[in-house]
């Protein structure tokens, strides 16, 4: 059980570094590493600790930030396949080490020993920006990826909804800014795209006015799924070890009473309703595997 606790430790800590911290990532990932190394000593496993730092490096390249992904959802299979073996295999010890001795002394109950405290440490953290990763690689992965490798649509964590697409030019805006093909006239064209659309522009047409410094300026748009879907996601793994199933059902039921004016005006074409759907799907049963985790390593030790 500790090694799956210090298994989605690690993988999720990696991730919210790579959210966080922009710079000098090689410093913050060795400093992790260590202290994920010296809390493993100090519960008598040493072993344990270095597979998952191990296992967190091997993420970091299959599951990037941007982009497509290398292996698609494997690596989420593979992850959940050996944290539940860990589970099954290596059971909870009382007294592991001297953090084990320290949290026997202290811990409020004998039922609750220090493996269970730190696999629910590492399924909340596992949870917070790694969910969000599963759930991106998900909707890519439903959506296709784009000959260029350029993905789908990108979705914010919980994945909500999509961001809409910019507007295309019309044809006649397209042609206008094209570089000219006669090698002449293109040594004169200017570079800029925006002169080149100017020097196509029909004299006779009248110019743009001037910009309204009065004009009041667009609100920002607010992307909430990054801090909806974490919240989300570690209330149903709450709800689901307390056993409120009735709480869950009410989760789930408003978060498509409020999602439904949204995904009614999609139209025929359904792809904001498959989109949310996806997404909403895969942010659920990822909470609801890690409280499974959990209530199993419980049970089972």
């Amino acid at each position: 059980m500790i090694a799956a606790g210090l298994l989605l430790l690690a993988v999720g800590a990696v991730d919210l570094l790579r959210q966080m911290v922009h710079t000098r990532r090689w410093l913050a990932y060795t400093v992790s590493a260590v202290a994920l190394i010296v809390v493993s000593a100090g519960l008598d496993a040493v072993i344990a600790g270095l597979l998952a730092v191990a296992v967190a490096a091997i993420w970091t390249w299959v599951m990037p930030e941007r982009g497509p992904t290398r292996a698609g959802l494997w690596p989420v299979a593979l992850l959940g396949l050996t944290a539940a073996a860990c589970v099954v295999i290596a059971r909870g010890r009382p007294r592991p080490g001297p953090l084990g001795e320290l949290w026997a002394a202290y811990r409020p109950t004998d039922a609750v020993s220090v493996d269970v405290i730190l696999l629910v440490i590492g399924c909340l953290v596992f949870l917070l920006e790694s969910g969000n990763a599963v759930v991106r690689i998900a909707l890519r992965s439903e959506m296709g990826e784009s000959e260029t490798g350029e993905s789908a649509p990108s979705a914010e964590a919980d994945v909500d909804t999509a961001e809409s697409a910019g507007p295309v030019a019309p044809d006649a805006e397209r042609r206008a800014v094209a570089a000219p093909t006669d090698p002449a006239v293109r040594a004169a064209a200017p570079a800029d795209p925006a002169a080149r659309a100017a020097a196509h522009a029909d004299p006779a047409a009248p110019s743009d006015p001037a910009p309204d410094e009065s004009a009041p300026t667009p609100a920002p748009v607010l992307k909430g799924g990054r801090l909806i879907g974490p919240l989300e996601r570690i209330l149903v793994f709450v709800l689901t070890l307390a056993g409120a199933y009735t709480l869950i059902a009410a989760v789930f039921a408003a978060k498509g009473i409020v999602r439904f004016p949204e995904i009614s005006a999609d139209g025929k074409s359904g792809n904001r309703a498959e989109y949310f759907l996806i997404g909403s799907l895969v942010s659920w049963v990822t909470a609801l595997a890690a409280a499974f985790l959990v209530w199993w390593g419980v049970h089972a030790g």
